[in-house]
C-alpha cells in the first residue's frame, strides 16, 4: 500500500486561503479554492464576526439597481438597531463548570471565547446576535487535539454531569450549536485543532484528516499532493469536514464529485459508550452499513474526531459556464435529460425567472447588466427567460466530449450562449462563496434574508416549488407585508433534483417582531415541504428548526429506530440535545 509521508512540522495560519481583490465586482473578497500554499488552515474565530458571517476584512456590497429590485418587492425597509460585543460580554454569567473541566488547558471560559461559541448562523442567531438576547452560553469550550482528549472530555462529562454540544466551523442555519437554558452545565467541544491531513494512502486514494479541518485547509493540504476532495458547500470557508458528515452535506459540484457520502469513508466516533471505529472497506453486505448510520447524527451520536475521506486526483481543467433558455420548462429538461443521459458535469444549477433577473441584478456591475440584458433581448429571450449555471471537471479530452454533448442539448431547447452570457459564468464562479456576506451588507439595509432547501422527485418539482413559493410569500399577508421569494435547482439526479429557494423580507419594528415574522415564513415553508413528497432537508440538516418537521418524512417508527439507535449510544442523552429529534 503506498502511503505519502507527511510532514509533522507545525503549520502557521497566514491569510493566502482569502485573497483580497475584485474591484470590478463592488466587493473586496476573492475566496481562492486552489491554494498551493503548504501551510494554509482553519481560520482563527478571532478573525471572523462575532455577530455574522465570515472574515472581518471581507464584505460584498449589493448593487444599487439589486437593492432596488429588492425593495421594488418588499417595500421600504428600516435598519434594525444592533449591540456592541462589549454590550453582551457583560451578560455572559460565570461558569458553571467544576475544576475537575476548567483545570484543563485545553479547556476555556473566557467570556468572550464562549459567546463565539454560542450560536450559529440561523436567522434566530443573527436575531440574538444583533439584539444582545442570546438567551444563554456554553459555560466552557473546550479545543482537544486529539482522539484521547475527546474521550477524556466524554468521561469527565458523564462523572459531572454535563451537556456536550459538538462545534466545528459554527455555520449551521437550522441551530445544531446552540446551548439550551438547563440546570446541567454546558460544554462546547471545538474541534478547530484537529485540522491537519494525518494520512494518505495514494493507493486506495484515502486520505485521512482531523474532523474539524475547515474546507481551504483541506484543500490546501491536498493540493500539495496534486489531490482534491471537492466538496464545496456554500459554507465551505469556514465549514469543517465533521460538521459535513454529521449533517450529511452536499457540496456545490455533486454532480461530479458526489454528496458527502460518497466521499466519507470510515474514520473515528468517539460517543460516551466508547470509541466506534468506522472501517473504510469499500463495499460490503455485512449487515447495517455503520457509515451510513453513523452520518446525519448531528452530533447526537457522538463526536467524530478522525475522518477518512475519498480523494481523487486534481483536474486538469475546470469550466464553469452559463446558458439563458426561453423558460422554466426548456431549463429543466435539459437538466434532466443530462442527468439521466449521463453527460459528464460536475454541476447543473437552473435558476427560475424571479430568481435569474435577481441574479442579473445583484451579481453584475452597472455595465455587465446592461450588456447581458442587451444582448438576451435581442435574442428574443422574455422575461421568463431562465439562467443555467454549469460546470466541468476533468482532463480537457473528457471536458471537451461533454461539452460537446451539452451544447447539443442546449441547441435543442432553445439556448442562448456565448462570450457575452459567459459573464455571468464567470461572476458565478468568482462569487460563489460570497453570497453569505451579502446578507450583512442587507441586514444594515433593514432587508432580511434567509433561505430553506429541500428535494424531491421530477414529477413533484414543479408543484412543490409553487407550493413553497406561494406559502412564502403570502405568509406576512396579515402584517400587509410582502416576501420576495426565487428558487433554483442546485443539485440535480436521475430521480429528482433539490430545490433551493431564497425569500427577503423587511424588517419589523424591532428584533423580537423581525423574529416573529421569519418564524411565520420558516413555518409556511415547511409546512409546504412536509406536505410533499419531499424531504425538510437536502443539504443543512435538521438542527432545531427543523425537528418538529422530522416525523412527517420518516413516520412514526421511524423517528423510534432513530431515537433507540442515539439512545444506544447516549443512554443519558448528554449529547447535543433536541437536536435532530424533539425531547
Amino acid at each position: 500500500m503506498r502511503k505519502l509521508k507527511l510532514p509533522t512540522r507545525k503549520h502557521a495560519k497566514p491569510s493566502s486561503t482569502l485573497q483580497i481583490s475584485d474591484s470590478d465586482n463592488n466587493d473586496n473578497a476573492n475566496l481562492d479554492m486552489t491554494a498551493k500554499t503548504n501551510t494554509s488552515l482553519n481560520t482563527p474565530i478571532e478573525q471572523t464576526r462575532w455577530n455574522g458571517w465570515g472574515n472581518v476584512n471581507i464584505n460584498k456590497k449589493v448593487s444599487p439597481h439589486g437593492a432596488k429590485l429588492i425593495k421594488s418587492h418588499i417595500g421600504k425597509t428600516k435598519k434594525l438597531k444592533s449591540v456592541s460585543l462589549q454590550q453582551v460580554l457583560k451578560t455572559v454569567p460565570k461558569s458553571r463548570l467544576p475544576a475537575a473541566i476548567t483545570d484543563l488547558d485545553i479547556v476555556s471560559t473566557d467570556r468572550e471565547i464562549r459567546l463565539r461559541h454560542a450560536r450559529g448562523q440561523s436567522f434566530p442567531d443573527w436575531i440574538a446576535m444583533h439584539s444582545g438576547d442570546f438567551e444563554t452560553f456554553p459555560d466552557g469550550v473546550a479545543h482537544p487535539k486529539s482522539t484521547n482528549d475527546v474521550e477524556q472530555l466524554l468521561k469527565l462529562a458523564q462523572e459531572h454531569d454535563l451537556i456536550v454540544i459538538p462545534f466545528g466551523g459554527g455555520t449551521s442555519v437550522v441551530g445544531h450549536i446552540n446551548p439550551q437554558q438547563g440546570a446541567r452545565p454546558v460544554l462546547t467541544i471545538a474541534m478547530s485543532q484537529m485540522d491537519r491531513l494525518m494520512d494518505l494512502d495514494t493507493e486506495s486514494q484515502i486520505a485521512t484528516f482531523g474532523a474539524g479541518t475547515q474546507g481551504p485547509a483541506v484543500e490546501a493540504q491536498l493540493g500539495e499532493h496534486g489531490y482534491r476532495l471537492g466538496h464545496y458547500p456554500q459554507s465551505w470557508e469556514l465549514s469543517t469536514l465533521g460538521g459535513w458528515i454529521a449533517a450529511r452535506s452536499s457540496g456545490q459540484q455533486s454532480l461530479g464529485y458526489g454528496r458527502i457520502e460518497q466521499m466519507f469513508a470510515g474514520g473515528t466516533l468517539v460517543t460516551p459508550q466508547g470509541v466506534l471505529e468506522i472501517a473504510d472497506i469499500p463495499a460490503s453486505s455485512a449487515g447495517p452499513d455503520l457509515r451510513e448510520m453513523m452520518m446525519g447524527t448531528e452530533g447526537r451520536a457522538g463526536i467524530f474526531t478522525e475522518v477518512k475521506m475519498r480523494v481523487q486526483s486534481q483536474p486538469e481543467e475546470e469550466l464553469f459556464k452559463v446558458a439563458f433558455l426561453p423558460n422554466w420548462e426548456a431549463g429543466k429538461a435539459v437538466l434532466k435529460q443530462a442527468v439521466q443521459n449521463n453527460v459528464r458535469l460536475s454541476m447543473l444549477r437552473l435558476s427560475n425567472a424571479v430568481e435569474t433577473d435577481a441574479h442579473l441584478h445583484l451579481g453584475t456591475t452597472p455595465s455587465q447588466f446592461l450588456a447581458i440584458s442587451t444582448y438576451l433581448k435581442a435574442r428574443g429571450l422574455s422575461s421568463d427567460k431562465v439562467m443555467l449555471t454549469y460546470g466541468f471537471s476533468g482532463d480537457k479530452t473528457q471536458n471537451k466530449l461533454a461539452l460537446m454533448q451539452f451544447n447539443k442539448l442546449l441547441k435543442q431547447h432553445g439556448s442562448v450562449t456565448g462570450k457575452i452570457t459567459n459573464i455571468m459564468g464567470s461572476v458565478w464562479a468568482h462569487g460563489r462563496f460570497k453570497f453569505p456576506y451579502l446578507r450583512g451588507t442587507l441586514w444594515d439595509r433593514g432587508i432580511m434574508v434567509d433561505t430553506f432547501e429541500t428535494a424531491t422527485n421530477w414529477s413533484r418539482i414543479d408543484e412543490q416549488m409553487a407550493q413553497m413559493q406561494d406559502a412564502v410569500r403570502t405568509s406576512l399577508a396579515d402584517e400587509g407585508e410582502e416576501v420576495m421569494a426565487f428558487t433554483h435547482i442546485s443539485h440535480v439526479y436521475k430521480q429528482g433534483a433539490s430545490l433551493y429557494t431564497t425569500y427577503f423580507f423587511g424588517a419589523a419594528k424591532d428584533h423580537a417582531a423581525t423574529l416573529q415574522r421569519w418564524q411565520k415564513i420558516k413555518h409556511a415553508a415547511s409546512l409546504s415541504v412536509a406536505n410533499g413528497k419531499a424531504t425538510i432537508s437536502h443539504q443543512h440538516g435538521v438542527g432545531r428548526d427543523h425537528a418538529p418537521y422530522l416525523a412527517a418524512e420518516k413516520g412514526k417508527l421511524g423517528i423510534q429506530v432513530t431515537r433507540d439507535m442515539l439512545k444506544s449510544l447516549d443512554p443519558e442523552q448528554r449529547m447535543n440535545p433536541g437536536v435532530l429529534l424533539e425531547e
